[in-house]
């Protein structure tokens, strides 16, 4: 198992929504946590209305990332779990997406976790007592969806990113371990994930609000209890943390579909 209190954590994304709701749940279960984000005004109110440290970041942005780590081990003199989080999620149907979208959207969703992963794990390798690293992906990582082609590509990505990571860090024997955050519908500003778009990246993607429209009837959690079932699956070393574990069917519809096609044609003898 994975000891959290007494750790320090960095959450990125961690101002609003899921990323907000783990720093809430590391806390109480007694971490130190420093959130990271890249909006300054929120990223201070948010940290004070927690009690969480704010430490501005641009994920799409290596050197930041890496003073991030730097600023943060030499304030608390260690990082145990680092949490990848800071996402966006605007939809376009693929005819509508510019090269700018795909850009915008890689940078985040995928650049970003990897620039996390290729700064924070070695510095968890190097801790005594080992740590965790925790890639927010989504459902979309094992089910795509129609009208997200640049979202489902990053999600699946990091899916793959972190599943790798997680056999390779078992096969060098390390107390590092990796999990695949995937939530479902949860009350977040996602809608409005274009708000810090740089102007050279504008494209065809939008902004909506998928709460009012065909997921309005699914069942949708709060950020924070998104914190708790994360913090569970660190405890327990977890490779998925699934907030929502009633859309198991999602996955077994594309799972059923690869193992027919598997046997449509099989070997000839």
């Amino acid at each position: 198992m994975t000891d959290i209190k007494g750790r320090v954590a960095v959450v990125t994304g961690g101002a609003s929504g899921i990323g907000r709701g783990i720093a809430e749940a590391l806390i109480e279960e007694g971490a130190t946590v420093v959130i990271a984000d890249v909006q300054p005004d929120a990223l201070a109110e948010t940290a004070a209305e927690i009690g969480a440290t704010g430490i501005r970041v641009d994920v799409t942005d290596p050197a930041s990332v890496e003073a991030l780590a730097a600023e943060v081990l030499e304030r608390f003199g260690s990082i145990g779990i680092v949490v990848n989080n800071a996402g966006v999620g605007p939809l376009a149907r693929l005819t509508e997406l510019t090269l700018a979208d795909w850009k915008f959207m890689i940078d985040v969703n995928l650049w970003g976790v990897i620039h996390g992963v290729t700064t924070f794990v070695p510095i968890l390798r190097a801790n005594p007592d080992g740590g965790h690293i925790v890639n927010t992906g989504s459902m979309a990582s094992f089910a795509p969806m129609a009208s997200s082609a640049a979202y489902n590509v990053t999600k699946f990505g990091v899916a793959a990113l972190t599943e790798t990571l997680a056999l390779e860090l078992e096969e060098d024997g390390t107390d590092v371990h990796a999990t695949l955050l995937a939530p479902g519908t949860v009350r977040t500003n996602i809608k409005t994930s274009l708000r810090n778009r740089p102007d050279s990246l504008a494209g065809g993607l939008k902004d909506v609000d998928i709460s009012e429209g065909l997921a309005a009837d699914l069942r949708w959690i709060d950020p924070i209890d998104a914190g708790r079932i994360l913090t569970r699956s660190i405890r327990n070393n977890d490779l998925y943390a699934l907030t929502h574990p009633d859309w198991k069917f999602l996955v077994e519809n594309r799972t059923t579909a690869l193992a027919d096609a598997f046997d449509k044609y099989p070997v000839s003898e």
